[in-house]
C-alpha cells in the first residue's frame, strides 16, 4: 500500500472504529479522545508525506509534497519573544513638590515580598504551647449523619481533641449575609467538604493523620450538583430577581431576525498563593481573644466568632497584616475556618493554628459561581438590537452566602456597553450540592457580560458583519440611561474604543488574519474588540461606608490605620500616597502597621473594588483635621518644619490623632419599582486580542493584546497598571483554560495544579500593551480617581472571541456558516469539537442523557 491520502483516509476510519471508549470512562472527554487520536495521526502522516518528499526528491524520485496550506499543520506554534508597553503619564500637570498621588510609587511591600521578609498568617511565631487544628470533612454531597466516632482518632500520637457542633458554647449558626449555614454540621451534611468537626494536635501531620481517622457513618440523599438538576428540582434561593425596561413585545415585533441560544460559563478557584490561615490566641479573662486571619473582611470574622463563642464582639480582636492573595475567596468564605479554630482555642485554652493544604482549601471553600445563560435577542439586519431577554442561572451551592448580590450584579450588567430599548434579565440562584460559591473578583458582572458578548458575536454571525461594527453601533452614548435606569455621566466608552482601534492596529491586524487564514487550512487566526462598563460601588447600600484613623507623633512621624485590608493589590500604598498629599509630608514619615477592629471598627469587606475610593476618602477626612489643629502653629511659624509645627501643638495640649470617616452619597436602588443609583460610577474599558488556533488539537497561543483602561487620575499608575495587567490574565484563566471538574456525586476532582490549570507565562500575550486613558477625571471619587480592580478582570473576554473568530474561519473551510454555541471556557476540547471537519464526524458526539458520566458541568 502506497503512501497516500487514500491510506491516510482508511487509517483515520480504523482508529475512529478503534477509539470505543466508554463514555463514563474515566478523565472523560470521550469524543475529544476521539477526534485528537484521529487528527494527531494526520499531523504524522503531514509530517512523513513532506519528509518524503524531501528525502526522496534528492534521489530523482518525485512524490507529491504537502498542499501549501497544510504545511502550518505540522509546525509548532511559533513564539516570538514576548514584549509589552505600559503607557501612562509619568507625573500629571500641576503636581506641586512632594505630592505622591499620581506618581508610579513602588509597591512599599514589595522588596521585603520578593526577598521573602514580608510577614504572612502563618509567618507569624509559634506561641508556647501551641496545637495545631485539621478539619474533618464530609465525603457525602447530601446525607444524614448517623453517628461519629472518634475513638480511634483520639487515640493516635499527639492528638488533644476532638470538637464537634455539641462543643459549641455559643451558636452554632452562622453565615455571611442570612444565617442559613452551621460551623460544624449537626445532622445533616450538604456538600462533599462539609465541615463535620475538628482535631487538634500538637503538630499538623498528628493532626491531618487524625482527622482522617474519624470515621462517620450516613444515610445517602440524593445529591443535587447541576444548574440543569437544580431547574428540574426548581431548587432555587428566593428573591428571584428581575430588571425590566420598555416593551419588549414591541422591540420583538421591531425586529428583521430574533436569535435564541445559551451558554455555560464555568466558575473559577480563587487560587491564591497564600491559603486561607488562622492563629487564634485566648487571652486570660472575660473571654478575650486575639485572631490572626488572612481575610478580607474582619468585622465580619469578629462579629461570627463572637456569635460562636457567646461573647459580645468587644471581646475578639481581629487583626490582618497582609493576605497573600485573597480575589474575593477570603471575604466570606475565611470565616468558616476561623470559628471553627477560635472555638478550639477557646476550649483548651491554648493557642491554636491551621493553615489548609491546597486541596483542603479547594474543597471547603467554593469559589466563583458557574452560570448558564438563556437569551432571546432581536435585531435589525444592520445589527442594530431592538430588544432582549435573557435568563441567568448561578450554581450558588449549599448556603445562600452572597449568591443573591451577585446575581444583582449580573444583572445590573446584562447589557455591558449597549443601548438596548427594549430588555428584561431575570435571575435564579440555583440550590445545590455543592461547596457555597463566593465572591470573586467581578462578582457576577463577568458571567453576565459574557451572555452579553456571546449574543452580540452571534447576531454579528447571523447578519454576516464584522463584529466590530456590529458592538460599536449598539453601543452607550453620553446622557443614555441603563436598564435600572442610572444616567451614564462622564462616559468614556467611545475614546477608549478608538483608542483601542489605533494602539491595536486593530485594521492592519484584520487584514494580516485574512491573508494568513487563506494560507494555513488547518491554523486560524481571529481577532476581537470588547468593551466593559463596570458599576463601582457595594450594591448592599450599609456596606458603602469607611473609616480611618491617624496618630501623629511627637517626633513627626505617622501612624495610620484604616478599613481596607491588603492582599497585595497595593491598597495600603495609595492610602500612604493619599494621607502624604493632604499632609504635605513625605510618605516615607507615614507606616500602616496593620488593620484591626480594635483601632476602625464595623469595616465593610475589602471588596467591589471600591475599597480606594472608600477608605481613601476616610483618609482624607481624618487627615484634614489633623490639617485644620496644626493650621494655627503653621501660620506662627510659616518657615518651620512639620516637626515644629506638631511638636508646638503637642506642648499646646492639641489632640494629634484623628478619626476619619465617609460614606458614599446618593446611592440606593429599589428592585420594585426599578429607580434609583445603585453605582457611585462606571470603570470603562476596551481590550483587543489575536490568538491563533491549531484546529487539529484545539490548542492556542495569545498573540497579542491592547487594552485601554479609564481609571480617572491613576493615584498609582504603576500600581493600576499591575492591577489591569493582573485582572486581565486571571479573565485569561476564567474564560480559555480553568475548569472544575465534579463527579456526579459532588465529589471535586481538580484540587490542585496537576488536574486544574492556572495561567502559566507561555499564556501571557506575547505582545502586551497596556494604557489608561489620558485627561478623565472622575469627579466621583478622591482625588479623581476610579477603581481599578475587577472591571479589567472581563477584557480577557477578548481572548475568548478571538478565538471563536478563528473557530469561524476553521468552520467556514467545511461549509459552515452562522451562530454557534461555545461554552466557557474555551479549552481546546471545546476548539477542535467545535472546528467541525471530516474528522469530527468519524467519532460522533455522545447523547449525555445515554450514560452516567465521569464528570458534569455544574
Amino acid at each position: 500500500m502506497t503512501w497516500s491520502e487514500e491510506l491516510m483516509q482508511e487509517a483515520c476510519s480504523l482508529l475512529a472504529a478503534e477509539m470505543t471508549l466508554d463514555p463514563s470512562a474515566p478523565g472523560g472527554l470521550v469524543t475529544y479522545r476521539c477526534i485528537l487520536t484521529i487528527s494527531l495521526f494526520f499531523k504524522f502522516y503531514l509530517t512523513v508525506q513532506h519528509k518524503l518528499a524531501n528525502n526522496l526528491k534528492t534521489e530523482g524520485i518525485l512524490v507529491e509534497d504537502l498542499r501549501p496550506d497544510y504545511a502550518s499543520a505540522v509546525k509548532l506554534f511559533h513564539k516570538e519573544l514576548p514584549s509589552s508597553v505600559q503607557i501612562y503619564q509619568v507625573v500629571p500637570p500641576g503636581l506641586i513638590e512632594n505630592d505622591v498621588v499620581g506618581h508610579p510609587v513602588m509597591h512599599l511591600s514589595a522588596l521585603k515580598q520578593a526577598t521573602g521578609e514580608a510577614v504572612y498568617c502563618d509567618d507569624i511565631p509559634h506561641y508556647e504551647n501551641e496545637l495545631y487544628l485539621a478539619l474533618v470533612t464530609s465525603t457525602k454531597a447530601h446525607a444524614y449523619i448517623q453517628s461519629i466516632d472518634e475513638t480511634e482518632a483520639l487515640a493516635l500520637p499527639g492528638v488533644v481533641t476532638f470538637l464537634c457542633a455539641k462543643d459549641i458554647p455559643g451558636s452554632n449558626v452562622t453565615g455571611p449575609a442570612v444565617y442559613d449555614e452551621t460551623v460544624f454540621a449537626d445532622e445533616m451534611v450538604t456538600c462533599v467538604g462539609h465541615i463535620v468537626g475538628a482535631i487538634v494536635a500538637d503538630t499538623q501531620s498528628h493532626a491531618q493523620r487524625a482527622a482522617k481517622a474519624v470515621k462517620i457513618s450516613y444515610r445517602e440523599l440524593k445529591p443535587i450538583v447541576t444548574i440543569q438538576e437544580a431547574i428540574s428540582c426548581k431548587s432555587f434561593y428566593q428573591p428571584v430577581r428581575t430588571i425590566e425596561r420598555g416593551n419588549l413585545v414591541q422591540g420583538f415585533q421591531e425586529a428583521d431576525h430574533i436569535l435564541e441560544g445559551e451558554i455555560h460559563v464555568g466558575g473559577q478557584e480563587h487560587f491564591y498563593l497564600e491559603t486561607h490561615c488562622t492563629l487564634a490566641v485566648p487571652k486570660r479573662e472575660d473571654g478575650e481573644m486575639e485572631l490572626f486571619v488572612s481575610t478580607q473582611s474582619i468585622a465580619k470574622t469578629q462579629q461570627l466568632v463572637a456569635k460562636a463563642l457567646g461573647v459580645p464582639a468587644n471581646r475578639i480582636v481581629c487583626k490582618v497584616k497582609r493576605m497573600g492573595g485573597g480575589f474575593g475567596g477570603k471575604e466570606s468564605r475565611s470565616t468558616i475556618l476561623s470559628t471553627v479554630v477560635a472555638l478550639a482555642a477557646h476550649k483548651l485554652k491554648k493557642p491554636v493554628r491551621c493553615m489548609l493544604d491546597r486541596d483542603e482549601d479547594m474543597l471547603v471553600t467554593g469559589g466563583r459561581h458557574p452560570f448558564f445563560g438563556q437569551y432571546k435577542v432581536g435585531f435589525m439586519k444592520n445589527g442594530r438590537v431592538t430588544a432582549l431577554d435573557v435568563t441567568y442561572y448561578s450554581n450558588a451551592g449549599n448556603s445562600e452566602d452572597l449568591s443573591l448580590s451577585i446575581m444583582e450584579r449580573a444583572l445590573f450588567h446584562m447589557d455591558n456597553s449597549y443601548n438596548i430599548l427594549h430588555i428584561r434579565g431575570t435571575g435564579y440562584i440555583c440550590k445545590t450540592n455543592l461547596p457555597s460559591n463566593t465572591a470573586f473578583r467581578g462578582f457576577g458582572g463577568p458571567q453576565g457580560m459574557m451572555v452579553t458578548e456571546t449574543w452580540m458575536s452571534n447576531v454579528a454571525l447571523r447578519c454576516g458583519l464584522p463584529a466590530e461594527q456590529v458592538r460599536r453601533i449598539n453601543m452607550y452614548k453620553e446622557g443614555d440611561t441603563t436598564p435600572f435606569n442610572q444616567c451614564l455621566e462622564q462616559f468614556t466608552i467611545n475614546r477608549c474604543w478608538d483608542e483601542c482601534l489605533s494602539i491595536s492596529d486593530y485594521h492592519q491586524r484584520l487584514v494580516q488574519i485574512e491573508q494568513f487564514n487563506k494560507q494555513n487550512r488547518w491554523k486560524k487566526r481571529g481577532i476581537s474588540i470588547i468593551p466593559t462598563k463596570f458599576g463601582i460601588a457595594f450594591t448592599a447600600l450599609f456596606l458603602n461606608q469607611a473609616g480611618a484613623l491617624v496618630h501623629v507623633y511627637t517626633d513627626g512621624s505617622v501612624l495610620l490605620t484604616h478599613g481596607g485590608t491588603e492582599m497585595g493589590q497595593g491598597l495600603h500604598t495609595k492610602m500612604v500616597q493619599v494621607a502624604s498629599k493632604t499632609l504635605g509630608i513625605p510618605s516615607s514619615k507615614i507606616y500602616i502597621s496593620e488593620t484591626s477592629t480594635n483601632t476602625v471598627p464595623n469595616t465593610s469587606p475589602t471588596a467591589a473594588s471600591a475599597s480606594s475610593d472608600l477608605n481613601g476618602m476616610a483618609v482624607y477626612n481624618a487627615c484634614q483635621t489633623l490639617i485644620q489643629r496644626l493650621e494655627p502653629y503653621r501660620t506662627k511659624n510659616p518657615k518651620g518644619s512639620w516637626e515644629d509645627w506638631v511638636r508646638a501643638a503637642y506642648f499646646d495640649r492639641v489632640n494629634l490623632s484623628a478619626n476619619g470617616f465617609y460614606k458614599t452619597p446618593d446611592l440606593g436602588y429599589n428592585f420594585v419599582t426599578n429607580q434609583g443609583r445603585p453605582f457611585n460610577y462606571f470603570s470603562y474599558g476596551c481590550a483587543c486580542s489575536e490568538v491563533e488556533i491549531d484546529c487539529l488539537t484545539g490548542d492556542h497561543m495569545n498573540l497579542h493584546t491592547s487594552i485601554v483602561m479609564d481609571v480617572g487620575k491613576s493615584l498609582n499608575p504603576a500600581i493600576d497598571i499591575g492591577q489591569i495587567e493582573g485582572a486581565f490574565m486571571q479573565g485569561v484563566g476564567l474564560f480559555t483554560l480553568e475548569e472544575l471538574r465534579y463527579s456526579p456525586q459532588g465529589v471535586l476532582f481538580t484540587r490542585g495544579p496537576g488536574m486544574y490549570k492556572i495561567p502559566a507565562f507561555g499564556d501571557i500575550p506575547t505582545e502586551f500593551k497596556v494604557s489608561l486613558l489620558r485627561d478623565a477625571p472622575n469627579d466621583k471619587a478622591i482625588f479623581s480617581s476610579k477603581a481599578v480592580g475587577e472591571p479589567p478582570l472581563f477584557l480577557a473576554a477578548s481572548v475568548f472571541y478571538a478565538i471563536k473568530e478563528a473557530i469561524g474561519a476553521a468552520r467556514a473551510e467545511s461549509g459552515l456558516s452562522g451562530p454557534f454555541r461555545l461554552d466557557s471556557p474555551a479549552s481546546p476540547e471545546r476548539i477542535r469539537n467545535a472546528c467541525e471537519d471530516s474528522f469530527t464526524k468519524l467519532c460522533p458526539a455522545v447523547d449525555p442523557g445515554t450514560f452516567t458520566p465521569w464528570a458534569v458541568q455544574v
